[in-house]
């Protein structure tokens, strides 16, 4: 089972997008799929109309069994959501005696899966700590642009800090560049750094893409909402570019 993060401190770069169209790109592909939001914004169970009568902040706090959280949206593909109550996660975590571990442990219970997916919030808070603690692997969109790759830099030293830390092999294992518009002189000269620090990892470019912006208010993922277009086809050669990846030790 290969347990991987969608990661990046900062905001606005995709994480979601690239979540749910990967986790239903990769369901499509005869996989089965758990797809975790710990977003508080819950906007995987608002772009995928997820109802839930638990959510995970009912599994940290013991209010509800992980298993009941889990609800399937589509064939090979389940989701555990959030809401707004998630906003009191970090706190009731640092509450705990065994805060560094509690959602991990959590998240060791789950069986079952071909992958686990994991939509994190934009922070660098103990959560995210648990879920790096938790993952092998991690994802980082990053926009094409200066503070994209101002923060991508970042994310690998936060990434080595939290191994050493918790003691885990986390790894980034794949750089995903997202908002790409090929007109535009700073994205090209921004993908080809890319490139080039991250040699072997960087996918191809997720285009800019109205349809992108359009499935969440449709409640679906690119690939049904608009199959045939730019952000279904990028989507699509990431989800091939991941299945032929050899999964992180």
């Amino acid at each position: 089972m290969r347990s991987i993060c969608i990661m990046n401190h900062k905001g606005g770069v995709g994480k979601t997008t690239t979540a749910i169209n990967l986790a239903a790109g990769i369901s499509r592909q005869d996989r089965k799929v758990l797809l975790i939001d710990l977003d508080p914004q819950g906007n995987i169970d608002l772009s995928l109309r997820v109802k839930a009568e638990n959510n995970i902040y009912d599994a940290m706090t013991g209010d509800a069994t992980l298993s009941s959280c889990i609800v399937n949206i589509a064939k090979n593909l389940d989701i555990i959501s959030s809401t707004e109550t998630l906003t009191k996660a970090e706190y009731y975590l640092y509450k705990q005696d065994d805060s560094r571990m509690m959602l991990k442990r959590l998240l060791s219970m789950i069986d079952g899966y071909d992958f686990i997916i994991i939509d994190c919030p934009p922070s660098l808070g103990i959560m995210n700590q648990n879920v790096l603690a938790f993952c092998k692997e991690v994802f980082v969109p990053t926009s094409t642009d200066f503070l994209g790759m101002d923060a991508l830099k970042k994310m690998t030293k936060v990434i080595e800090k939290v191994n050493e830390s918790y003691g885990n092999n986390c790894e980034i294992t794949k750089v995903i560049p997202t908002l790409f518009d090929r007109r535009n002189k700073i994205c090209k000269q921004t993908l080809e750094e890319i490139k080039q620090e991250f040699n072997g990892l960087a996918s191809n470019p997720i285009r800019m893409n109205s349809k992108l912006k359009e499935a969440p208010k449709n409640g679906k993922s690119i690939f049904a909402y608009a199959k045939s277009s730019p952000g279904a086809k990028d989507y699509g050669v990431l989800v091939d570019d991941v299945l032929s990846m050899k999964s992180a030790a």
